[in-house]
């Protein structure tokens, strides 16, 4: 079965490190995919902190009010959810800034790849999705 457009020869003979290559490109998409998932979880959590950090500001001091902490709600004084709710936010964008960088890392080992492959392959191979 040939992949190639009609009329072209493969003269290209891909050896074992290029399999490799491009088995660590395939491997490194489908991470980047996971983490662009989870970056984007993170991201709405964090807008999601702001929108309640807002609202919560606007509540007397002294009420109470229900703050999730893993499964239950516990009755806390606003102050003190203003306080969690920083914390929060203070954990929600070290965690994107973390996701960020390692985007970043996996993004320049992509770049690399596809420079070599296309330089070996040329047009034979696609690494664009």
């Amino acid at each position: 079965m040939e992949l190639l457009p009609e009329g072209k020869k493969n003269t290209v003979q891909v050896l074992y490190e290029d399999q490799q290559r491009i088995n660590e490109f395939s491997k490194l998409i489908m991470r980047k995919d996971a983490l662009d998932v989870e970056l984007q979880r993170q991201r709405q959590e964090k807008e999601y902190l702001d929108d309640i950090s807002m609202e919560i500001e606007l509540i007397d001091e002294d009420k109470k009010v229900q703050y999730k902490i893993g499964e239950s709600f516990v009755f806390l004084k606003q102050s003190e959810v203003v306080e969690q709710l920083e914390r929060d936010v203070q954990t929600v964008d070290s965690r994107i800034l973390e996701l960020e960088e390692q985007d970043e890392a996996l993004e320049q080992r992509m770049a690399t790849l596809k420079r070599v492959l296309y330089a070996k392959f040329g047009d034979s191979i696609n690494l664009e999705r």
